[in-house]
Parts: C-alpha cells; structure tokens; sequence
C-alpha cells in the first residue's frame, strides 16, 4: 500500500531530553491513523514533525516518497493542514476565517462553497457572526471548515474535541471520517482518548516516552494488544 510518510530512525531532542524516538514507522495514504498516549508522551511533537514545522535532530522523514531536510518547498507545505484543541481564529465572521484560508492556500473559491462547507458542520446560521461570540464546540467546528475547505492531502488533529460536549464531538469525528473516505485524505489524530481512536481510526499506535510501543488495525489493537504496556494503558493503568 503506499505511504504518505516514512519515518526512518528519527529522534527529536529538547535541550538534553529526547521527546521523539522512532525507529521505523510508516503513515499510509487514506488512511486515519490515530495516536494515544500519555501526557509529555511526545504526540504533539510528532504531529509538528509530520506538519515540517520542525526538523528531526537525527534520522529521516520522507513524504511520498521525498526526504526532506528542513527545505520543505511551499507547495508541500501546502499539503499538510493541522487543526489544533484550541483553534487560532482571526478576530472576524466565520464566513471570513474560512475565506482567508482559501486565499492564503489557494484552493477553490465562492461564497457558495463556504456555504456549503457551515452547512455540512451546522453552522449555517453562524455565516456573519463574530469568533468572539461561537463556543467552543463551534469554534472549533470553523477551525475544521477552514482546514478542509482547501481540501489538503494530509489533515493532522491534535486533540481535536479535548473538551467538547458530545453533539460537537460527533459532529467533527463524523466530518472527519466523511471527508477521508470521500476524498482519499491522509488523517493523523493524536487523542488522550482512547475510545475515539477506536471510533474513528484505520490503525492505532500507542506512544509512551516518544516511543511508538504498539501499531496495528484498530479491532486488533483494542481487542488483542501484544505489548504489556499496551494492556495497561487500556485498563486505565497508568503508564510512563
């Protein structure tokens, strides 16, 4: 099957701490891949990684079938979209949000688009109202429209619905899984939640100390896990 990443003996280092050490590990295209873990288990890090936000202290890191080193060409970059738990939205309408990221990334354009993309996510009612008046199931419902209203190869979520009440967490997984399928994407989500990794995810990795220490299909993961840390973190044991 063919990849979108490859990552090849990258480890990534913080002053004298190694946050991210990762032997061998492939990301396959159309794929949902989700990440769980501990807190500080170096998720967020790989995510900046995977975005070319950072560069590896050691090892490779090849995207469809190109390594590279730190000069990542714009169109790549243009690629990859990350929704963060707290978005970072302009001071404007949510129609406009929506409409800068279509002009800053160069995807299609039209009022009749954004339309259909606030419908699609409930948000139809919201087209002119201020970011500053949405909660945050619906700000972060903008923040996903944003992300993939230029329709990007790769879609990465950090913790995408860590506090939301359960109507906005159904609406994005199901936006989310939609949106996948329909196109192809390649999706990263990196979750403290373990049951929307087995809601949404293809394949599941568990990361513990910037290790991933198990990977498999999801079903397996959750119901046949082969690594003792794994079984512990299921059981809500904790695990460092």
């Amino acid at each position: 099957m063919t990849t979108t990443y490859r990552l090849s003996g990258v480890q990534h280092v913080y002053g004298e701490r190694c946050v991210v050490d990762i032997a061998h590990l492939s990301i396959l295209e159309g794929e949902i891949l989700g990440i769980v873990g501990p807190s500080g288990a170096g998720k967020s890090t790989l995510l900046r990684l995977l975005n070319f936000l950072e560069t590896p202290t050691i090892g490779h890191i090849e995207y469809r079938g190109s390594a590279y080193d730190g000069d990542v060409p714009l169109s790549v970059r243009r690629e990859v979209t990350t929704v963060f738990q707290r978005p970072m939205l302009l001071r404007r309408s949510v129609s406009a949000n929506i409409r800068i990221a279509q002009r800053i990334r160069g995807g299609a354009s039209g009022d009749a688009l954004i339309d259909q993309w606030l419908d699609r996510l409930g948000l139809a009612d919201l087209t002119d109202a201020p970011i500053r008046t949405l909660s945050a199931g619906e700000a972060q419902r903008v923040a996903l429209a944003r992300a993939l209203v230029v329709e990007p190869s790769v879609l990465l979520l950090d913790e995408p619905t860590g506090n939301l009440d359960p109507y906005n967490v159904g609406l994005i997984e199901h936006m989310v899984r939609s949106d996948t399928d329909r196109r192809g994407m390649t999706t990263v989500v990196v979750t403290h939640d373990p049951f929307q990794a087995k809601r949404l995810a293809d394949r599941t990795a568990l990361m513990i100390s910037g290790r991933v220490v198990e990977i498999g299909e999801t079903e397996q993961f959750f119901t046949d896990p082969k690594q003792p840390e794994t079984r512990a973190f299921l059981r809500g044991d904790l695990v460092y």
